[in-house]
């Protein structure tokens, strides 16, 4: 785990594959916090500020070809902007942030997926938001098959990472779980084919227990 600083917010980010529930467990734990009394701020990646936004369109949204490097340097410059305007900030005031994906997302997608260099494109992100880490990581593991059936139902248009090929969101998921046998300590894997409520108790747990010895109000 993160060494957590009394006084400070704190972090948790949400991974796994599309279609792995991340929006699902995100809102009901941003819920129960709020219920306790908590300050929360929920934010994505790409995306969570004005230019974040406009970086997303073009990753998951343009038409043409985006060549795999210059994919992972948006990601990174999205991300650069992002903590240093949005999460930073929100930690320092002593709120909990929420967020969906992360630099993870980035060794996962672009590195194993896109067949870059892992340690490079972490290594990207580390500089862009200068070595900046969640306290908590939730991995929500779920079969590239049974992912797509859920992307399948829920009828509604792909973006340019769900529309790649099997081969790559295995990849993927392959990617996830060497990240997450490398920091066992951050990470909290969690079998995304468990009732929802079930994983919802399982990452409140390991909230609950981070905001006790950070001592977060």
């Amino acid at each position: 785990m993160t060494e957590h600083t009394p006084g400070r917010g704190v972090w948790i980010t949400f991974e796994g594959g599309d279609g792995s529930g991340k929006t699902t467990q995100s809102t009901l734990l941003e819920e129960w916090l709020a219920q306790n009394g908590h300050s929360v701020l929920r934010t994505r990646e790409p995306g969570g500020s004005e230019v974040g936004d406009l970086i997303r369109e073009i990753v998951l949204h343009h038409r043409g070809e985006i060549a795999p490097r210059a994919e992972a340097l948006l990601y990174a410059a999205d991300r650069a902007h992002h903590i240093a305007a949005v999460v930073r900030p929100a930690i320092e005031r002593g709120e909990i942030v929420i967020q969906d994906r992360y630099l993870d997302s980035s060794v996962a997608y672009q590195g194993a997926g896109r067949v870059l260099d892992p340690a490079d494109v972490r290594r990207l992100s580390l500089w862009a938001t200068e070595g900046a880490l969640p306290d908590v990581t939730v991995l929500l593991d779920l079969d590239p098959g049974v992912a797509r059936a859920r992307l399948d139902a829920a009828d509604k248009p792909f973006d340019r990472l769900e529309a790649e090929r099997a081969e790559f969101h295995h990849r993927v998921r392959d990617g996830y779980l060497a990240l997450a046998a490398a920091e066992p300590d951050r990470f909290l894997v969690l079998d995304a084919a468990l009732p929802a409520r079930e994983l919802a108790e399982r990452i409140r747990a390991r909230v609950d227990k981070v905001i006790q010895v950070g001592g977060t109000a």
